[in-house]
């Protein structure tokens, strides 16, 4: 018998995340579907569950905390920008109902994998759009996400004007970005880091953190 449901449980408590049976179900199915289509349509390097219910998942879900904590559990639109196989916005749209979340891949495979997703868990608050970031038309966003997609230069430049006014961008990364922060400060002295929160992932021994800028008042 699968050890997953399990330590996708044990997961969530350790993030401090409850969800219902329906939810935990939901990401379940989630990760079989990646597993299903990754090889197909290149969805992630990851093919072992176990290890992409750690690596992508809880992983994605680690952020879901903080981001709650900046909209206060309000109703949010959040775009996901490079979404791949839906990481972390079909996470966060399954595990916060709360939120309207696009997710937007310049690969058509991705885009449709993430459309499937949202059709077959029946996920309302969840959308796919195919296109290069800079050009998508839409109503700009109180939150604009990416997990690996790019520098912090490259994907404040991309998404600017999809942020709303008094919005904030919320950028996964791997170990504090020292590096990209110099290069962000240079490049657009205008935006400002007003915080770089570290993340704990249960079963991951690796550093994440969360960048979150917004431009200057």
């Amino acid at each position: 018998m699968s050890r997953l449901p399990q330590q996708l449980s044990e997961g969530l408590q350790h993030l401090g995340l409850d969800l219902s049976a329906g939810q935990q179900g939901q990401l379940l199915e989630h990760l079989a579907l990646l597993a299903k289509w990754g090889k197909v349509y290149n969805l992630t390097a990851v093919r072992e569950p176990e290890s992409m219910l750690r690596l992508h998942l809880l992983d994605s879900l680690a952020a879901l905390p903080p981001l709650r904590r900046h909209t206060g559990g309000a109703a949010t639109r959040v775009l996901d920008v490079g979404s791949g196989g839906g990481l972390p916005g079909a996470a966060f749209a399954i595990a916060a109902p709360e939120l309207s979340v696009t997710c937007v891949d310049t690969v058509a495979k991705k885009a449709m994998f993430i459309t499937q997703v949202a059709a077959e868990l029946g996920l309302k608050n969840l959308r796919a759009e195919h296109a290069r970031v800079e050009q998508l038309k839409a109503a700009p966003f109180p939150l604009v996400t990416s997990r690996a997609f790019a520098s912090l230069v490259d994907f404040v430049q991309l998404t600017r004007s999809l942020l709303a006014p008094s919005g904030a961008w919320m950028a996964l990364k791997g170990q504090h970005p020292a590096e990209e922060l110099s290069a962000l400060q240079a490049a657009h002295p205008d935006i400002e880091v007003f915080h770089v929160e570290p993340l704990s992932v249960p079963g991951v021994d690796a550093q994440r953190c969360i960048v979150w800028m917004r431009p200057h008042n």
